[in-house]
């Protein structure tokens, strides 16, 4: 204010120091109280979002729990260096297989018979050459911009055909090498040319794997060879040598022939583990309880959160799900956490984890202790397998009744009982569309085909397609004298099928379109449930406890099927309190934002004070004004009755 700075003029007494402290005087026992308001309300904000993060903390071991497969655990050891053996803990079970490594897969090697003088500059001729792998058909065209031994090898290179090529140097000349990119027969080479007018050469690489002795330009190094391992007896034969899905969960590495004895125990100890991670993760939650709401009988001191509500809300949601006994159990071996070894310290809240009986109760009810921690349907029908559940789906027992059951999609033949049904000649290829999605074009070898032996060729040949193994796909191929030739996709539902799209040079099959497959059908806790394959399902917002849900049926008749008995474990339900408890409609949020309000309603107490310090202000400064103009008419005023007196006083002396 422009007149601050001239007060005290008049009487040196009520100056704008004097205002200031005024001023200061007034505004500070307001400010002191929204500055101690603000503090405490920003330290709640900051205890809750510790206490929060505690929380949040907890949900993803207990998450991790929550899955069947958490329970699982199992190693395997091998007795040989010839075998290293991998484990899918969530597949895998106990058991020991006598493995005899008998033939490791090889890839192809081949290399050109004929030596060129010159790598860069020799002819090799022009025309095309035409490379065959497993299914897959590669042309090459070698004109005047690579008609030499190397621009042959990187024409072969470049063209990604599944064969990669070489130049060596013998010392004597050069030489052309070739290798399959994949081990296994089914990737053996086939080379066939088609030379050029006047520039004949390339026929020299020609190779036919089977008929190896008759490609004298071309020499076969490293016959391609499938890798052969027998299982306690059973013999398995695999293009690689990287052997899976013949035993669950295990995946076998073959380094070398030889025997060896694998084992596969269940390794309790890392199930252990997992459950440690939880109980260590609780205990810090409980530790940052402590922290914030600890009371000090001592001092007479509480903490931040001391005797606050929203603290124990959350304890006792938290304790009601880890130590009531699990509905669906009560009559189990295996009910409560405390049963498995997890019991609780009354003086801190803190978990106590005994390890050692834990993995006892996980060898002796590895059901039971499964379904403490995780979800779990127990169905009274064997061929009724529980799948999932949804977000709304309310533990209990619910009634199963089919109506259809799945088929899957498959292509017949009327094929006659002869030793020539189907005739078969050289370069022929069948194309087939399974389950809509995956194209797969195979050959077999030529020839007269019965019925059953044409079965068993394009079976071996369809086995080996990567197409269909990459897709996760499969067909069967069976024949019968009454039935006929069969081709069946691996899937059930309404997307299986099987068709057979194109073929060439074959005589007694045409093109035709397979018969696709039905979904399951029926009712789950009799409301009508949705098909996929052979999963019956209620979807997750049905007007039913079942909602979401999912059953398989995997074989049996129509009719009723029995009960499937869903089982919330300790870890799905701790998982639902904490996200309750963190959800915007949650304790933490709900208290957060209320002490956010708090903060806006502070400052907006301090606008208010503002605006009224300023008006208070603003009338000292015009009452000291006014007050100091009237100090300064009566100072004039006794400034001049004083200068009268003093030109009196001569006069009176004379």
């Amino acid at each position: 204010m422009a007149g601050i700075s001239s007060l005290g003029v008049g009487s040196g007494v009520l100056t704008s120091d004097l205002v200031d402290q005024l001023v200061a005087a007034e505004r500070k026992p307001t400010e002191v109280r929204l500055d101690q308001k603000t503090a405490r309300t920003e330290a709640l904000i900051s205890a809750y979002g510790k206490l929060r993060s505690a929380v949040t903390e907890l949900r993803l071991p207990m998450r991790q729990l929550g899955s069947a497969d958490a329970m699982k655990s199992f190693s395997a050891t091998s007795s040989g260096s010839n075998i290293d053996v991998s484990v899918d803990a969530g597949k895998a079970a106990r058991g020991s297989y006598s493995l005899d490594v008998v033939a490791l897969a090889e890839a192809q090697a081949l290399a050109s018979t004929e030596s060129y003088a010159d790598r860069d500059a020799t002819s090799v001729g022009r025309g095309t050459i035409t490379l065959q792998v497993g299914d897959k058909t590669t042309e090459i065209t070698i004109d005047s911009s690579n008609d030499t031994l190397q621009g042959l090898a990187n024409a072969i290179n470049d063209a990604d055909g599944g064969v990669s090529a070489g130049v060596i140097d013998t010392g004597s000349g050069f030489r052309l090498t070739l290798s399959a990119d994949e081990t296994g027969t089914a990737n053996a080479v086939k080379i066939t040319a088609t030379e050029e007018a006047g520039a004949e050469g390339l026929a020299g690489f020609a190779f036919d794997p089977a008929d190896a002795a008759g490609n004298p330009k071309m020499e076969q190094t490293i016959a391609a060879a499938d890798a052969q391992m027998k299982i306690n007896g059973v013999l398995i034969t695999r293009s690689t040598n990287t052997v899976e899905n013949v035993v669950d969960g295990l995946t076998f590495n073959l380094t070398d022939v030889g025997k060896s004895t694998v084992k596969v125990e269940q390794d309790t100890g890392k199930v252990a583990e997992r459950v440690q991670a939880f109980v260590d993760k609780f205990n810090e939650l409980q530790g940052t309880i402590r922290e914030l709401s600890t009371f000090n009988s001592e001092t007479g001191q509480g903490s931040i959160l001391t005797g606050d509500s929203t603290v124990r809300n959350i304890q006792n949601q938290l304790k009601s799900v880890l130590t009531n006994i699990i509905p669906g159990l009560e009559n189990a071996s295996v009910r409560s956490l405390a049963d498995v070894g997890i019991g609780s310290d009354f003086r801190t809240g803190e978990l106590q984890f005994d390890s050692q009986k834990f993995q006892q109760k996980l060898l002796e009810n590895p059901d039971d202790v499964t379904a403490l921690f995780a979800e779990q349907g127990r169905t009274t029908d064997s061929q009724v397998e529980f799948i999932r559940s949804g977000s709304n789906t309310v533990p209990g027992g619910y009634d199963i009744d089919v109506t259809q059951m799945a088929t899957r999609g498959s292509l017949n033949y009327s094929v006659p009982n002869t030793t020539n049904a189907i005739q078969v000649q050289a370069d022929n290829s069948f194309t087939f569309q399974v389950d809509g999605e995956t194209s797969a074009t195979v050959s077999i070898a030529a020839g007269d085909y019965s019925g059953a032996d044409f079965a068993a060729a394009i079976q071996t040949a369809l086995a080996d397609n990567q197409a269909l193994s990459a897709a996760d796909r499969s067909v069967q191929v069976a024949y019968d004298s009454a039935e006929g030739l069969t081709f069946t996709s691996n899937r059930f539902g309404s997307d299986s099928n099987v068709s057979l799209t194109a073929l060439s040079n074959v005589t007694g099959l045409s093109t035709s379109t397979g018969v696709a497959g039905q979904d399951v059908e029926g009712t789950i806790n009799g409301q009508a449930a949705q098909g996929d394959g052979q999963v019956l399902y209620l979807a997750n917002d049905a007007s039913n406890k079942a909602a979401g849900l999912q059953v398989r049926i995997t074989g049996g008749e129509v009719g009723s099927r029995g009960a499937v008995n869903f089982i919330e474990g300790v870890s799905e339900r701790a998982v639902d309190a904490i996200t309750n408890i963190l959800s915007a409609e949650g304790a933490l949020s709900s208290r957060t934002e209320s002490l956010n309000r708090d903060l806006e309603r502070i400052q907006e107490d301090r606008v208010k004070l503002d605006l009224k310090i300023e008006s208070y202000q603003a009338r000292l400064v015009a009452q000291f004004s006014a007050a100091d103009s009237l100090i300064a008419q009566l100072n004039n005023t006794r400034d001049y009755v004083s200068q009268q007196l003093a030109a009196l006083a001569p006069n009176q002396s004379e």
